[in-house]
Formats: structure tokens, sequence, C-alpha cells
């Protein structure tokens, strides 16, 4: 790298160091992931049964009522993506009959939550929704859903689009996770404590759809909520390059940087001061009518992971008291049962001594607990077995991307794979003396991705971080447990809003 290049670097305030290390990964590639096996039922996937569900539901609340729970949730994306089809048709010549998507979302128009205001925004301009369709004007109808002159909302983030319509009000996800941080994130104080990651441009407009929901909560439910706000670190941003591995520069002559997706924001979340953290995406939201196994399964893992971490913390504490059998026959129990790791094979010729330590390091870890619904032909991640460097097998979330599908063998694995992860996770982010994990000393920088993108019609590479739940959490000792499928509803397209379980 040239001096001037470097002095670029550093002038856009960015780290010089992780820009070489950033190079480095685009030139090499990132390595596979080494599955050995899907983690099925029985077989590093929990399922609860009736019992042990009841067990959970009844031991959490109390439990909960002395710690600080935080809702942690992801809600910087925009929603531009929602609407990629509608885009598209406002490009072109207006035919409808183009689109099946286009025809379905105009079909069903009047069974979107935010009808009634994209009507007041036609009829401010001389028209109406049905005026404008009788006409063949579709394009008017979504200009005025999509840009600025109307509701804005391929502008806007997910959190602040209408996406539940009730009988008296409408509600945005973020809304919804008001209603969901009042069913299961109840902690200390009689407190709701809520945490949105978003993006510079929208945290007046979070505030102010905030600033709506929050007293009238409060006074309904008798509840106090603390919300809090981070936004993704420009530092965490990654060099893109061109398709040589050169630096993309922009026409004005800097270097693009870009953001480097979920996975910055375990500096975030690394700053959160909360004894149980649950993460769940701010699109995955429904109506009231169908929160009761959402409610009923997210007090069941959190119930889960405060007793596991109560087993953690006894072995932890014992191993420092003792080296006997009996302290490193708890900590294996732990470890291979309440945790489902695989000791490796070198474990068993260590000495106490050295069993011991190895105990301590394996347990002295962040812990989380993943729900994970039933494969239905989903892309995305999912739960298996690694191999780690010291021959142990530990759980991990894969991505597709992360797996060598051209190897016959990985292959097979991961068309064996039985669940899908849909980011449903809660987390305990201190250790057995009350002190917070430094979680970036947990996350694996070999699990990133790189894509292709394109930027003013120019291809591009760009660099992820590894993935929040997934390389970022690499180090993490993890419990999976199967869930609902009906917890899982992300909106991915504004067509998905018509499906039942979006609607009130």
């Amino acid at each position: 790298m040239d001096a001037q290049l470097e002095k670029q670097i550093t002038n856009q305030g960015m780290s010089l160091d992780k820009v070489k290390e950033q190079l480095i990964n685009f030139q090499e590639g990132f390595p596979f992931l080494p599955i050995v096996g899907a983690a099925t039922i029985g077989n590093g996937v929990k399922a609860l049964t009736e019992t042990e569900l009841k067990h959970f539901l009844d031991i959490y609340p109390t439990l909960a009522a002395q710690k600080e729970v935080v809702k942690f949730v992801p809600a910087s994306g925009a929603a531009s993506r929602m609407f990629k089809d509608l885009f598209s048709f406002l490009e072109g010549d207006g035919d409808i009959s183009k689109s099946s998507f286009v025809q379905k979302f105009f079909q069903q128009i009047e069974k979107f939550a935010f009808y009634d205001d994209l009507n007041k925004s036609l009829q401010k301009a001389g028209s109406s929704i049905n005026k404008a369709m009788e006409s063949g004007q579709h394009q008017l109808v979504i200009s005025h859903l999509l840009n600025e002159e109307g509701l804005g909302y391929g502008q806007l983030p997910k959190g602040l689009l209408k996406f539940h319509h009730y009988a008296d009000h409408d509600r945005t996800p973020t809304y919804e996770h008001f209603m969901e941080g009042i069913l299961y994130g109840l902690g200390k104080g009689n407190i709701v404590r809520l945490h949105f990651t978003v993006s510079p441009e929208h945290e007046s407009k979070f505030k102010e759809e905030v600033a709506q929901v929050q007293p009238k909560l409060e006074k309904e439910y008798g509840v106090k909520f603390e919300v809090s706000y981070s936004q993704q670190k420009k530092s965490t941003d990654t060099i893109a390059v061109n398709m040589d591995n050169s630096p993309f520069f922009e026409e004005d002559g800097s270097i693009l940087f870009r953001p480097a997706g979920h996975g910055a924001l375990l500096e975030n979340l690394n700053e959160l001061d909360g004894d149980v953290i649950f993460i769940k995406n701010i699109d995955n939201e429904v109506p009231d009518r169908l929160k009761s196994p959402t409610k009923e399964y997210k007090i069941a893992i959190g119930g889960l992971l405060l007793e596991v971490q109560e087993k953690v913390f006894g072995a932890l504490k014992k191993l420092d008291n003792d080296s006997g059998e009996n302290a490193i026959a708890q900590a294996e129990s732990v470890v291979t049962n309440d945790l489902g790791g695989k000791l490796p094979e070198s474990y068993h010729s260590k000495n106490d001594e050295e069993k011991c330590k190895y105990l301590h390091r394996k347990l002295d870890r962040p812990l989380r607990v993943c729900g994970m619904v039933k494969n239905t032909g989903e892309p995305g991640g999912g739960p298996f077995w690694v191999k780690e460097d010291d021959g142990s097998l530990s759980l991990q979330i894969a991505e597709t991307a992360q797996i060598d599908l051209d190897n016959p063998e990985q292959k097979e694995i991961f068309k064996s794979s039985t669940h899908f992860n849909p980011v449903d996770l809660v987390c305990a982010t201190k250790n057995y003396k009350g002190e917070k994990f430094d979680l970036l000393k947990f996350r694996d920088m070999r699990t990133g991705f790189i894509t292709e993108k394109s930027k003013s019609g120019r291809d591009l590479k760009a660099l992820e971080l590894p993935g929040l739940w997934n390389g970022a959490m690499a180090g993490w000792n993890t419990v999976f447990v199967e869930v609902p499928l009906i917890t899982f509803n992300p909106v991915k397209t504004v067509n998905d809003l018509l499906r039942d379980e979006h609607q009130g």
C-alpha cells in the first residue's frame, strides 16, 4: 500500500491496520466453516416437554424481577428492499399486467394498515386510491406511497412503517416491540428496557414515534419503559474494492467505505449493560391475537438461560476453590449435558490441573439460548455442529455462504439440516463475578463475508463482518431450543403484510 493511499485512509478517519487486514481478506477470501453435522432434535436442538415449558414459565418472572432485562432490536435497516418490485414498477411504463406482484398489491390494497394514510395523501393532490386505479394511474399511487411528496415509505426504516391495523389505531413494528416488551421484558424495578439500533438520519423520527407510544402504554399497563438508542459505528465500516481487489474510489476521489452488515452491531451490544438481553429483528412482529406463543417461548428460553447460567456459575466457582474429581465431574456435566458441548479426544489424556483450566476456559464465556424453527425452505442460516481448533465440537449458527456446498460431504450435512435460525436469542453477557465480558474477544474474524454489489453503475466487492448471531458469537456457549413456527413472521416484501399473520 503506497503512502498516498495510507494518508487518504487515515484522513477519512479509518484505521489503517483494519483496512490492511480487510484488503488481505479480499485477496485471500475467508475459509469455509468446518461443519461436522446438523444440529437436530436430541442432537443439539432441545425440544421442550410440557413439563419443562411449565417449569421455565414458572421460574422466569421471579428471576427476571431481580435482573436488568433488555430488549435489543436491530432497527437501522431501510425499508427500500421491501418495495423493490414497486420501485421497478414506478420506473417502468406503468403496465400493471407485467407484474403479478404489483397486481396482488393493488387487488388487496385495502388490507394494508397504511391504506387510509395513502388515500389521504392522494386526496390532498386531488385524487384518491380508487380514482387513480380506475383511471389506470397505478404509478401515481405508488409514488405517493414511496416518495417524499407522499408517505415517503421508500426512504423510511421498517420500524416506522404501519404494519398492523387494529379497530381504533394502527401500529408500527416499533409499537409492537413495546407491546412484546410488556409480555416478557419486565425486569428489575418493574421496568421494560428497550434498545433500538437506528441510523443517524432516522433517530429523530424514532423518538417521535416513541413519544407517541410510550406514555400511552405506561398509563394503560402500569409499567415503566426505559428506551435507548445507538448507531452503527462509522469505525466498523469496511473498505469497498473493485473486482480486481483494488480500492474503490468515488467520483470525488474519496475511497468508498460501506456499513459492514449486522455483525457491526456487536460493538453496540458490547456497550449494553444488561443481565438478560433478548435480540429480535424489527420486522418479526405479529398482531396481539398471535402474540401468545411468542410470549410463552420467550419466557421459556429466558428461564432456561437463567437456569443454565446458574449451573455454569456454580461449576466455575467450584473450580476456583477445588481442583478435585468432584469439581471436574460437575464442570464436565455442565459442558456436556447443560450446554450440549462435546469434549475433544485430547481432553481425556490431561491431568486434573489441565482439565480444570480447560473446563474453566470453556465455561467462562458469554451464554446464549437461541430459538430455532423447523426448516420450511427459507434461505439463510441454521444450527450446526462445528469443529473447533482444539478438536471439540460446538453449536453454531451457520449461514449458507459459510458452507462449502461444492464439497459433497458438506452439502449432504447442509441438506440434512432440519431447523432454521429466526433470530430469536436471549443472551447473558456478564461473567460469574458480575463483570461484563468483552464480546469482541469471542468473535471469530475468519467468518466474514464477501459480497458483490454495485455503486453508480460500477461493480464492486463489499466486506461484511462476522454476522451478529453467526461468527460474531462463535466463541459463546450456545443452547438451541425448538420454538413454534408461528413465532417467525418477518416482513421481507410489502406483500408479506397481506399474509393472515399480519392482518389484525
